[in-house]
This record gives structure tokens, sequence and C-alpha cells, in this order.
């Protein structure tokens, strides 16, 4: 199926204070150099903030990561999980249409969404509170036909219990999910076979249907204040910086890896610049492992437009660089730069100019 961004696009997009605060967290789970991984959380929370998944939020995400725009577009469009369309204020509807719902009555579903909410899937309702689509396997298949709506699944669904849960929602209410019938979870319909009886401690609902019903509101999107920010491999509980240990109960070499012999000062030397690109136009700097977006435009507001100009760098210019690059010290050192450069100033490709390029 192509995916395409919508054509109506937000002039800009932020995080708020606290899911900026999430997204740095979820960022200093990986080792300098892989903050790339962390892409799917931060896509997932920027939609769940905005509803849809927007231009600006994508390359917002990807400026952070230090990613090219074009990768976090690929990741973007390639996951069905992300709305590239504005959606319902109160509720996205995916009715799965895949082969058990599909024989037990999706179509029927899917008829019920174009008339109460909108001929077409990903079309909003005429009050913008509501859209639709039709999904593949959703992995309920014991309970079909079913959909998902914000959270959670609704399953054992006929036309008129589907109808009347888009009512209640439409109502502002949240219904109860899981099961729309009898069953207690997916056990036979026909009635228990074997185990007769529940134990006598289980819960009003199935598991996941008694956490649901516990938060009350699941249609609700994350806005980054349900919980504490939990980062307990930073040593923080509550997004607070950590306590440092006392210095005598640290071991030798944990104090060592914690903070790192500094480097021999060396002499720094600013390196000769460009007012602008050459004739020939600037090179890509982007085929140089490390360097995203951001810091292309960095470099460029620094006067470095080509590769043989970061080859020719001596080290006492490779320390100006590293020292001024805000944000982003001590990169070109990390990643070797200037023998990227050389490479690729002499028309050969690295192994990651290979990858950057497709």
């Amino acid at each position: 199926m192509l995916r395409r961004l919508h054509p109506d696009q937000p002039e800009s997009f932020a995080f708020t204070p606290a899911n900026q605060a999430w997204a740095e967290a979820q960022i200093s789970k990986y080792p300098e150099g892989r903050q790339a991984s962390a892409i799917i959380p931060l896509l997932w929370r920027a939609q769940e903030q905005h509803g849809w998944l927007t231009r600006p939020a994508i390359e917002h995400v990807a400026e952070m990561l230090d990613m090219a725009y074009i990768r976090a577009l690929e990741v973007a469009t390639f996951y069905f999980m992300f709305q590239l369309q504005p959606v319902g204020s109160v509720a996205h509807v995916q009715v799965c249409g895949t082969t058990s719902c599909m024989i037990c009555g999706a179509e029927d579903l899917i008829a019920v969404c174009r008339e109460k909410i909108a001929p077409r899937a990903h079309q909003l309702s005429e009050d913008g509170r509501f859209s639709w689509e039709e999904v593949e396997c959703l992995g309920a298949c014991a309970n079909a036909p079913m959909a998902q709506i914000g959270k959670d699944y609704y399953e054992d669904l006929t036309a008129e219990s589907f109808s009347g849960l888009l009512d209640a929602l439409a109502r502002g209410e949240v219904p109860v999910p899981g099961p729309q019938n009898v069953r207690y979870s997916c056990e036979p319909i026909s009635g228990l076979t074997s185990l007769e009886t529940y134990d006598s401690g289980h819960t009003k609902y199935n598991a996941s249907v008694q956490r649901a019903v516990d938060l009350g509101d699941t249609v609700k999107r994350i806005d980054g204040t349900e919980v504490p920010l939990l980062t307990p491999w930073l040593g923080k509980s509550d997004g607070a910086p950590a306590k440092a240990a006392p210095a005598e109960a640290a071991p030798a070499a944990a104090a060592a890896r914690e903070a790192p012999e500094a480097p021999a000062e060396v002499a720094q030397t600013r390196p000769a610049s460009l007012d602008a690109p050459r004739d020939t136009g600037a090179d890509d700097l982007k085929m140089i492992k490390g360097v995203g977006p951001k810091l292309e435009a960095l470099l460029h507001d620094l006067g470095f437009y080509h590769f043989d100009q970061i080859a020719a760098w001596t080290s006492q210019e490779v320390a100006w660089v590293d020292e001024n690059l805000e944000g982003f010290k001590g990169r070109v050192s990390r990643d070797d730069w200037v023998a990227q450069a050389k490479l690729l100033a002499s028309g050969q490709e690295t192994e990651f100019s290979k990858r950057a390029k497709y």
C-alpha cells in the first residue's frame, strides 16, 4: 500500500516539556552513536501528543537523533502503526479484516463504520471526532470479529454491539473492552470444558481488561504526565538527577569508567574555511558517519562544504572543530571524520556512505 504524507501540514512541532524529558530519557538508553535506535518510540510519542504523525514531527525527531530526514521518513511510512493523516479527536477505530474476523462478520463492522463515521477509511467524521480503517490481523482470532479502539481490543462483536460502542464513545463514555458477549476471555463460547471453575481469587475481568478498567480512560492519548519518568539505567526514578555515590564507596575501576581521564591539552587552530561552496556545489557531508542534517548545517555555517576541506584538517584543527561544534563536541574525533573524508574526497566510498546512499 502506498503511504504518503498528508497534503495539509502544520508549520512546526515541538514536544511538550514532559514529553521532551521522556524522549531524552529514551535516547539515553543507547550508546553514543546509536541514538537512532530510539526513533520508533520517539515517533510514537510524537503521534500520541499530536494525534497523528506530521512531517514537522518526523523531521523534529530526526534532528533530535541526528538522522537524515529521509531515514526518519522511511520508518514513519513503513510501519502502519503511524498515522500519516488526521484522526478522530475522540477515537480512531481499527477493524481487523483478516481471515478469522472476515469469516465471523468483519464486513458488517466495516459497514457500521461507513454509516456512523465516514464512507471511506481514513476520512474524518463530519464532527472530526472519529475516523476508522481496516487493518491486518490483530491476533485476537479466537474472539473474532474484533476492533482496536484506542489502546484496547473490543472482541466478539456484532454489528449491533459495535454500533452501541461507537454511540457510547460519542457520549463521552469509555466502554469496557474485551469480549462483548458472555465470555470472560477466550474460552469456548459454549462454556468451560476442562477447568470448569475459575480460581476464586480471579479479577472481575481478564487481566488486560481489568487493567483498562482500572485506568478508566484508554482512548486518552499519552501526554507524558501519567506516571513519574522512570530511568533506572541512569540511576534515576523520577526524572531527578541521579545522586552521586560517595567516592570512598566506588571501586577505582568504576570511578575510572564514570570519570574518564581528561585528554591531554591539544593546541587549537581554526581550519581554513570558505564563504560559500565552490561552483560545483557543496558535497553531501551526510555521507560522513556521524554527520546528520543538523551537523551538516552547522558545518556550512562554519564554512566547511567539501570533503577535501575536512580531509586536510590537522590534529590542531580537529581539536578546534571538536570544541566548536555546539551540542556535538568531540564528534570529529569520535567518528574519525578526517579518515572518512580522505576516502570520499578521492572518489572512494566508505561502508557508511554505501548504506547512506540508499
